[in-house]
This record gives structure tokens, C-alpha cells and sequence, in this order.
């Protein structure tokens, strides 16, 4: 990413509501598919660590293991989650050895235009153990490519479509695939295609003023509340997958 992107992300993705329900969407998704509990957990493309930080509050028994191909966001989230071992390395071959963890998340790092998908989620399967589990958030729709995505490059976006066949064709089982962030989609097409039409090639990477990140978090407490009775939404901004390593 842009280094000013590392920045921003440090600084917010603790408070910032789409971080927030990102966060608390893997986590409900690891409650209901937790892997193999006696194996390490990996997040893949740990960013600045804002995640590993959540996972270590929601599973402070749980071995924790994060990479990341930039040394600079390494180090950020080395300071916010000490427990944890933090790995240089590219998702497209990671630096371990087969079978060694229970479950990988990985948010937003197989559109990143640096990875090879194929070769990112062969290394996925190869390093999850049998019966293991795959939580993966992407970005959905190619529509709503903006500055944004080519802030932190991205090259692809998603759809459920095109995304079940590449992990099955990668050799693992789909047990869901969902949109998110449904709710507040439509003032996201708004902000993307009308107001930072305006702005440039500004990040979405801020925190909004406290009310409106109030209204946020309430709406996609709302939806991530309607996901736990298993609603689906159509469209979103987001796609989240879990997927199993066959036995």
C-alpha cells in the first residue's frame, strides 16, 4: 500500500466502524468454525495488526500467528500485539510448513495487485491442517472500484460467483459466502461515486465525525446481529467466505 495508507490504518483501525464490524464479523465467524483449536491461528496479510489485536482479546488461549510482506506494518503490529509471532513474508508462499495451523483469515489481501490468487490460496490449503478453516473478507463488486483501491491496489473485487469456484478449484469445501456492510450500501455508492468524484484519489481510511460513527456502528450491529439468524444480503460492500480443508 501506499506508505501514508499504513498510517491511517494504525491510527483508526481500532475505533474506525468499518474496522470495527470487520472484526467482529471474523470473530463471530471463528466462534461458529473455530478450526483445530490446538493448532496456531494465522492471519494472513496482517496489516498493522488491528485484527490480531481483536483475535487476541477473543482468544486469549489461542496461539497466534501473523505475516505480512511489508516489514513496516510488521513492526506496527509486532507493538500492538506482543504475544503473537510476526512473520515478514508473501501469503503467495508463506513461510511455514504444511499442516501447521487450524485456521488462517486473510481480509482484503487476495485482490492486492503483489498477490498471485492462485498461488496464495494453494499456500493457504497447504499450510492448513486437515479439517481446518478458511475465513476470508474481500472487497465485492468491480461497480464500486474507486481512489480507494487504488490507494491500497487493489486489482480485483469480488462476487460470490466468482469467488466459490476459485476455492473450490483450490481444493477447499464452501460451507458460506456472504455479503456485508448491506445497510449502509447505498450512501457508500454515493461517498464512491459522486462525492470522491470530487476529491480525488483520497483513502476511505478516516474516522468520521462521532455521531455518524455512532449511527455506523449501531446500523452494522444491526446487520452482522441479522447475519448470526443466517439473513443474506444480495449485494454489499464486502464479501466474507468460510471455507473448510477437506480431511
Amino acid at each position: 500500500m501506499e506508505p501514508q495508507e499504513y498510517d491511517l490504518m494504525d491510527r483508526v483501525e481500532g475505533e474506525m466502524w468499518w474496522y470495527r464490524a470487520l472484526h467482529a464479523r471474523v470473530v463471530s465467524c471463528l466462534n461458529g468454525c473455530p478450526g483445530l483449536l490446538e493448532k496456531p491461528l494465522l492471519d494472513a496479510g496482517c496489516g498493522t495488526g488491528g485484527l490480531l489485536a481483536r483475535l487476541a482479546a477473543a482468544f486469549p488461549s489461542r496461539d497466534l500467528v501473523g505475516v505480512d510482506v511489508a516489514s513496516e506494518a510488521v513492526r506496527r503490529a509486532r507493538r500492538k500485539v506482543p504475544r503473537a509471532r510476526l512473520v515478514v513474508g508473501s501469503v503467495s508462499a508463506l513461510p511455514f510448513p504444511r499442516g501447521f495451523f487450524g485456521a488462517i483469515v486473510s481480509c482484503d489481501v487476495l485482490c492486492h495487485c503483489l498477490v498471485d490468487e492462485a498461488a496464495a490460496l494453494a499456500e493457504f490449503r497447504r499450510v492448513l491442517a486437515p479439517g481446518g478453516m478458511l475465513v476470508l473478507n474481500l472487497p465485492a463488486h468491480e461497480w464500486l472500484r474507486s481512489g480507494h483501491d487504488e490507494r491500497v491496489h487493489n486489482a480485483r473485487r469480488y462476487s460470490g460467483a466468482s469467488l466459490r469456484p476459485r476455492l473450490e478449484q483450490a481444493g477447499f469445501t464452501v460451507l458460506d459466502i456472504w455479503h456485508w456492510n448491506a445497510l449502509l450500501l447505498p450512501l457508500m455508492v454515493l461517498q464512491r461515486k459522486v462525492v470522491a468524484r470530487r476529491r480525488g484519489t483520497r483513502s476511505d481510511v478516516a474516522l468520521l465525525p462521532p455521531p455518524i460513527e455512532a449511527i455506523f456502528r449501531a446500523v452494522t450491529g444491526v446487520e452482522g446481529m441479522l447475519a448470526e439468524v443466517g439473513v443474506r444480503f444480495p449485494v454489499g460492500g464486502s464479501l466474507l467466505a468460510v471455507a473448510e480443508r477437506p480431511a
